[in-house]
């Protein structure tokens, strides 16, 4: 049997870095120990700004420079492919400049790969295209997307060519795992700037642990089964709440454990009252109800979600106290406001 031919972009990233290592272990027997692997040898193909690989890209992977927002550079990046898993986008920046990677790239990429006649595709967007909330379990589109960020807006623009030609679209919550460098760095510097459980952590959030996103990921694009087409949530399908998710990282020594307890008022009266970089629309998303219906793609899949993120925490605690440290020494503080 021939090898399954995957063509994957984003592979140095956060989560692109983890499918491209899920992927590779594919190569025995079935994906992810799921039995719905289709049992063939893969050849993989990273698309990224570089053709060399990064020393810790495993070995057997064939890198090929391309950049999402030069089209001509797209032009066979696709050829003999069988998956395109399209993981790359931008999430900083104007409008324009997001749209370029997000939209107009998107757009091109997926232009190819119904020249060459690619039939399965698999799109990582983001729960972010539904905006400020509070949400409570939604279903898919329950109720219209409202971004609010140029990266949000574009991604969502992002979505529509890959739906058009029949992809499967995931959209995760949170993510956590070694190299998140967002969320539970956000966390810190909101606990610096308002000491306290906030509005009694009862906020419920949608989480994954990014190398239980990548099993998803590498079993939709590896399956025998054509994966179901459209939209699909693609957090682990228990929230978690914000006070467990604190309390969590406090029990690891990533965070410090705060003693008061303040109403969301009050709350959002010492954010405003401290600078920093994290906005109160991200501290709403952090800390009130963000969660999104996801059990269906885990079903359908059949990919065990396993057992949840706060449990997969502390393989990745070293890492994030490291992280955390590492900008203290070098005087990183949470009040700059220059992006870095």
């Amino acid at each position: 049997m021939s090898a399954l031919r995957v063509v994957l972009t984003g592979a140095t990233g956060f989560v692109g870095s983890r499918v491209l290592h899920a992927l590779t272990s594919t190569t025995r027997d079935t994906p992810h120990g799921t039995g719905r692997g289709s049992g063939r040898e893969l050849s993989i193909r990273a698309l990224g700004r570089s053709a060399t690989a990064p020393a810790s890209a495993p070995p057997g992977v064939t890198w090929t420079p391309v950049d999402l927002t030069d089209r001509a550079s797209l032009r066979k990046a696709a050829s003999g492919a069988d998956v395109l898993i399209h993981l790359a986008s931008r999430i900083s920046g104007d409008e324009a400049q997001c749209a370029a990677v997000n939209v107009e790239g998107t757009t091109a990429l997926v232009d190819e790969a119904a020249h060459w006649g690619v039939d399965r595709i698999v799109h990582l967007s983001t729960a972010a295209v539904y905006g400020p909330g509070p949400h409570h379990g939604i279903a898919v589109d329950e109720i219209t997307p409202a971004p609010v960020s140029p990266a949000s807006r574009t991604r969502l623009a992002g979505e529509a060519p890959v739906l058009a030609a029949g992809g499967t679209i995931l959209r995760p919550g949170l993510v956590l795992g070694a190299g998140d460098r967002w969320v539970v760095p956000a966390l810190a510097e909101l606990l610096e700037r308002v000491p306290a459980h906030w509005d009694g952590g009862r906020g419920l959030l949608s989480v994954v642990d990014v190398d239980d996103l990548a099993r998803l990921i590498a079993t939709l694009a590896t399956a025998q089964e054509a994966p179901p087409s459209g939209v699909h949530h693609a957090s682990h399908p228990r929230p978690v709440s914000n006070g467990e998710l604190m309390a969590e990282l406090a029990a690891l020594g990533i965070l410090p454990k705060p003693e008061e307890d303040w109403p969301w008022e009050t709350c959002v009266a010492r954010l405003h009252a401290t600078p920093g970089r994290t906005s109160e629309r991200q501290f709403s998303l952090l800390a009130q109800d963000h969660w999104y219906a996801s059990e269906e793609i885990w079903r359908v899949s059949s990919c065990p979600p396993g057992p949840g993120p706060l449990a997969r925490l502390a393989a990745a605690a070293s890492w994030y106290r490291a992280f955390l440290a590492g900008r203290a020494r070098t005087g990183w503080t949470y009040s700059r406001r220059d992006g870095t």
